[in-house]
């Protein structure tokens, strides 16, 4: 089972971005491999404080992960699990944290220049797609073409006509980073940034590929297969790492960032994990009670409608409802009942109307179990 992620940090909900970063920054410095060299267990706390941070340290990923916990976020931090991560994403994507010179500022054994950065990263792409509630019952997978820049397969992204057009960068001597020592009133204090010459790349194109002109991208198209979980609602939004626009001259790849639009039921009406339809009954089945089939989201149950049923009653199906993106059961459907009131008659109805309504046993008597409609939905939503 997953692990809180405040709880790998060390901090409150009620905590701001500040102390968020501060925690992950001394997790980081306490579990980085350099400081653990060969140690397993140090590896899995620090790719479990990077992906903790990941979703703290984004106000949307933050918000869905409070409401909805790891569902919530389940394949869009951008790590994949703890299991699953990459060293390398994690030193690209929050070195910055760091004041700038990544981990290596810190630690003196990265090869002495640092770790080579790529080029420019992708632009993300944001796609709809519609479900039935079929579809947000169950879980479904979409299969779906999206029109983006992707990779050139002639130079393999690099931009570079061949392998011999690319140069190591003189500036930075293939380490994509330039250190500069400073004098303060602390000190000596060194920084390291980025580049300026190759971008971070560590290198330079002296010949451009013919195909894609030196961005290492070309327009193309991409069948991607999203995976979406039961119990999605409208709005809500997916995030696939990797999957946006292709990066320039081998950057990472955007994220394609997926909102989620629920088409509306011709039977039942969504209210939260529950599912509510409005059953219509005429006024001789509500006084002598019948049986009626109803729709659920998985095909049509037979319910009993007993004798004297005033309308307003509701019934509940257990279970019929949709399930909890979080994981934590499946509502219920609700059968609300109409009684219908026609509004013609022939004369032969009127006149069976006019013998009813003279009977003592059709003047309206409720009693005090008889709740009004909001005093049910109380009953059945509390």
């Amino acid at each position: 089972m997953a692990r809180d992620y405040y709880e790998i940090l060390g901090v409150s909900k009620s905590a701001d971005k500040k102390e968020i970063k501060k925690a992950y920054r001394k997790l980081a410095m306490k579990y980085h491999p350099d400081r653990n060299p060969g140690d397993k267990s140090a590896e899995i706390k620090f790719k479990e404080a990077a992906e903790a941070y990941d979703v703290l340290s984004d106000e949307q990923k933050k918000s869905r992960y409070d409401q909805f916990g790891h569902a919530g976020v389940n394949g869009q931090q951008g790590f994949g699990g703890a299991g699953g991560m990459n060293m390398e994403d994690i030193f690209s994507q929050f070195g910055d944290i760091f004041g700038g010179g990544g981990f290596d500022s810190f630690f003196s054994g990265r090869g002495g220049g640092g770790r080579r950065a790529t080029g420019q990263r992708g632009t993300n792409l944001r796609v709809k797609i519609s479900l039935d509630l079929n579809d947000i019952a169950n879980g479904v997978t979409k299969k779906i073409k999206v029109k983006k820049q992707v990779k050139c397969n002639t130079c393999n992204g690099s931009g570079a006509k061949d392998s011999s057009s690319v140069k190591t960068c003189s500036t930075c001597q293939g380490h994509g980073q330039v250190r500069q020592i400073r004098t303060t009133f602390l000190g000596q204090m060194q920084t390291t940034t980025t580049c300026p010459s190759c971008n971070g790349s560590g290198s330079t194109i002296t010949a451009s590929c013919s195909d894609c002109k030196g961005e290492g991208k070309n327009y193309g198209e991409e069948t991607i297969e999203v995976k979406i979980p039961a119990g999605v609602s409208d709005g809500m939004q997916l995030s696939l790492r990797g999957k946006g626009n292709a990066g320039a001259q081998g950057g990472p790849a955007g994220d394609l960032l997926i909102r989620i639009e629920e088409k509306e039921h011709d039977q039942l009406t969504r209210d939260g994990s529950n599912l509510i339809h409005e059953l219509y009954i005429n006024f001789a089945d509500a006084a002598l009670g019948t049986s009626i089939e109803v729709p659920t989201i998985n095909g049509k149950v037979k319910i009993k409608v007993p004798a004297g049923t005033q309308s307003g009653k509701m019934f509940r199906l257990k279970g019929k409802g949709l399930p909890s993106v979080e994981g934590y059961g499946i509502g219920d459907q609700l059968i609300h009942i109409n009684i219908w009131t026609p509004k013609s008659l022939t004369r032969e109805e009127k006149d069976l109307m006019e013998k009813l309504k003279s009977m003592k046993n059709f003047d309206p008597k409720p009693s005090k179990n008889d709740k009004g409609f909001f005093d049910k939905m109380k009953d059945y939503f509390n």
